[in-house]
């Protein structure tokens, strides 16, 4: 085959991503090109990074947005606000880009490529290292964190039944309590224009609900968070939400709405309420919505917080790969 490879820029990348007759599947969100280019900005924007584009006979057939320092190529993005990885591909040529990838990289005199952390159905696990193997490079695998997710039903009832006996029992007690507690409303931020009022209410959640989350946002975190999340509003994915008692925000929550699923990507809450649960309350909600959204998927990304059990999460468990082609 005729495979060609150039370096374009992120800007074109949303052009491509935008046009379906492509048929790239950009999956995980981490891999969309606005999401690229927020992290770069705040995070790499003196780093080498190579945007390389590969086709087959003109056609693209998927693309590797990649860091290059010391001869090893990394996916653009940090394990610290991305969290897992795959490269955008048209289905059905996963074994073509990454024969096409892995010669480019070792004609360039690049040692590693550096997958970071991927899921198992990732294009990475099911083509890459197999492909991999099959050229001799050698395949390093090693565990990394849970990532809990939930394959929601068609109803709120079904979903809260799937639960175990005693967390079933749990979440329509809290829910109870909380809902005698006065007028409940869960109030979802999607626009652009939103965004400012929210940031302002989420950040000081965020801080105030784990000594560890203040910790975690320095002056060049906030950056980040405020970019991306106003990024992901602006191409249509966020879906924010404020859960307030008698108007009072009492939890914030970002999350992403990028095709069948609902990506919870952070959160924070008022302690001073506690005692209603409003916590696990306003993701419990969350998932909720979800399911009246005809979601197929409700992704907790990684960690593994009880709460996240409590809900039904099931373990999907990410690895770190790194491919020695050197």
């Amino acid at each position: 085959m005729n495979y060609a490879i150039t370096s374009e820029s992120l800007e074109l990348l949303e052009q491509y991503r935008q046009n379906d007759a492509l048929k790239i599947r950009w999956e995980p969100l981490f891999l969309l090109p606005g999401w690229l280019q927020t992290w770069q900005e705040c995070f790499a924007l003196t780093e080498k990074t190579q945007i390389m584009v590969i086709r087959e006979n003109d056609q693209i057939i998927g693309i590797a947005p990649l860091l290059i320092k010391d001869n090893i190529a990394s996916i653009l993005g940090s394990v610290n606000v991305c969290d897992y990885f795959d490269f955008p591909i048209v289905p059905g040529k996963e074994n073509e880009f990454y024969h096409a990838l892995l010669d480019y990289l070792k004609t360039q005199r690049i040692k590693v490529l550096d997958a970071q952390v991927v899921r198992p159905d990732s294009t990475i696990m099911t083509h890459l290292v197999p492909v991999s193997e099959q050229t001799g490079f050698n395949v390093m695998l090693s565990p990394d964190e849970l990532s809990p997710e939930v394959i929601l039903p068609n109803t709120w009832e079904k979903y809260v039944e799937s639960l175990d006996t005693k967390q079933r029992h749990e979440l329509r007690r809290k829910l109870r309590r909380f809902e005698a507690a006065g007028e409940i409303s869960n109030r979802f931020v999607t626009s652009p224009e939103a965004v400012p009022g929210f940031l302002e209410v989420f950040l000081k959640m965020f801080v105030e609900s784990r000594e560890d989350k203040a910790d975690f946002l320095t002056s060049q975190m906030e950056k980040y968070f405020k970019n991306i999340i106003l990024k992901m509003a602006e191409i249509g994915i966020l879906r924010a939400c404020v859960l307030e008692l008698d108007k009072k925000p009492l939890a914030a929550l970002v999350a992403f709405d990028y095709h069948d699923a609902i990506y919870l990507y952070n959160s924070g809450f008022d302690r001073n309420y506690n005692y209603l649960s409003v916590g696990i309350l306003s993701k419990a909600l969350l998932i909720r919505d979800s399911i009246e959204h005809n979601k197929r998927k409700f992704d907790f990304l990684k960690g593994s917080e009880a709460y996240k059990f409590h809900l039904g999460g099931k373990e999907v468990r990410l690895q770190k790969c790194r491919i020695d082609i050197g």
